[in-house]
């Protein structure tokens, strides 16, 4: 069973990431401290969300060198990595705080990583959140891709942000960002961002 630094519990270096979301536990030492500090550091690119509720943020550990902070990006070549690890050193470097942040990319970011604190503020921030795609528990050297239709055969309708109808379609498969796909509502009109599961 992977392990993880959560608020509360030490890990060494050599601890195995977990192959999902990180919950937080209650307070009794500084590691959920320095859990804390981090809840004010947003995704670059949609910053009504932070990196904890987006799954990025992956954990947090003392080592022999010192604290490390480990993230992993939503997309390999996302543009936005060098901004996230510097607002996390100098999220902590403000309360005193000196860390390393790693990028781990495997196992493989999935939306499904996503909180659901996330995937509501996203809705009101006007961005459809993505439907599961299944992909977030990786098994050992298998390759998974989000599927874009259900086992009935059709693609899952997407709600509109705005007004909740799912009358709405797809007019360009990207959105404001890769990892968005552009929908309009064809009940009030509205343009929106679907954000893709994968």
């Amino acid at each position: 069973m992977p392990t993880h630094a959560t608020p509360g519990q030490a890990q060494s270096a050599a601890s195995v990431l977990p192959d999902g979301p990180i919950a937080l536990k209650e307070p009794n030492d500084a590691f959920y401290a320095t859990w804390s500090l981090l809840e004010s550091v947003t995704d670059p690119e949609i910053p009504v969300v932070n990196l904890r509720e987006m799954g990025i943020l992956r954990a947090v550990r003392q080592t022999a060198t010192g604290l490390e902070v480990v993230i992993t990006p939503t997309y390999s070549g996302c543009p936005a990595m060098s901004q996230m690890q510097d607002d996390v050193v100098n999220a902590l470097a403000k309360a005193g705080v000196a860390a390393r942040v790693l990028t781990q990319i495997a196992p493989a970011w999935s939306t499904d990583w996503m909180t659901p604190e996330a995937r509501e503020k996203l809705r009101a921030y006007g961005i459809a959140p993505p439907h599961p795609s299944g992909c977030g528990t990786p098994v050992a050297n298998v390759i998974q891709f989000a599927s874009k239709k259900t086992a009935g055969g059709d693609a899952p309708s997407v709600a509109c942000p705005q007004c909740g109808s799912h009358n709405t379609t797809e007019t360009s498969h990207f959105g404001s960002t890769a990892c968005k796909a552009l929908y309009r509502c064809l009940s009030c009109l509205e343009p929106f961002d679907y954000f893709k599961p994968y």
